[in-house]
């Protein structure tokens, strides 16, 4: 009998944790008064404190559906690569906002921190990447939270305006008026490691920002990895997130 019982306790335990593979799943924070929606990637297999990786998307992506946000970059890989082992924060920006607005990098932090307190996440394994407009995001904040992030991969992003419209906020905020903002923004991000992507012939965000904020960090001694596609147009992200040493690199890194 005893051995019966715990033959059945043993099967209910194996299929409590087979109905829960990895998977995607909406979240949302409030922050300012505001309720913000987001997904979050569960790993099939959750550690203890597991690593926290948050992503922000490109211009494309922005809205308030929840999902255009999963249609570039990380979310798509993921979905191949379903047995990546860190939990994802999504978030999704607004309509006409950037990620380097102040409302929208307080978003992006509080559905990363939501996560981190109900994921019981390492706090000293929290990463940051983006692309495109999210790029400029994850500059912005590395450089406001430079004791938050263990490494940072930064995909076609830049520092200063595009100057292709004047409505768009979107460049990093805090730079000193009179001071150069990639130097700026070298000393801000302080020991956080980078790893930056860009297209060599890329005809939206100029390669030249990410050159110039190689060079920045170089100058000053940081640890930063530079990697150019030679020929690529603004989609870099497909051949940055398919570069097999990127997560090896990211992980490696600890607070």
């Amino acid at each position: 009998m005893l051995r019966t019982l715990a033959f059945v306790t043993a099967a209910m335990v194996a299929g409590t944790a087979s109905a829960a593979p990895a998977r995607f799943a909406e979240r949302t924070v409030d922050v300012h008064g505001k309720t913000y929606r987001y997904q979050v990637f569960i790993p099939a297999d959750v550690k203890k404190h597991p690593a926290v990786v948050l992503f922000l998307h490109g211009s494309g992506e922005r809205g308030s559906d929840n999902q255009k946000q999963m249609t570039q970059g990380l979310p798509p890989w993921l979905k191949e690569h379903m047995d990546f082992p860190a939990v994802v924060v999504i978030p999704q920006a607004p309509d006409d906002t950037e990620w380097t607005d102040p409302a929208d990098a307080d978003y992006a932090m509080a559905s990363l921190e939501k996560s981190v307190k109900e994921f019981n996440g390492d706090r000293k394994r929290l990463y940051l990447t983006g692309l495109s407009m999210g790029g400029y995001g994850s500059w912005q904040l590395a450089a406001d939270h430079p004791d938050t992030f263990a490494a940072a991969a930064i995909i076609c992003g830049g520092i200063t305006t595009l100057g292709d419209d004047e409505d768009r906020q979107l460049f990093v905020h805090g730079a000193p008026e009179g001071t150069d903002p990639f130097t700026w923004v070298a000393q801000k991000i302080g020991k956080t490691p980078v790893w930056i992507f860009h297209g060599g012939d890329d005809h939206t965000v100029p390669t030249e920002q990410s050159r110039k904020m190689n060079a920045a960090l170089v100058k000053r001694g940081a640890e930063v990895k530079y990697s150019e596609y030679a020929g690529v147009n603004h989609g870099s992200w497909q051949r940055a997130y398919a570069e097999p040493t990127l997560w090896t690199w990211m992980f490696a890194h600890t607070r």
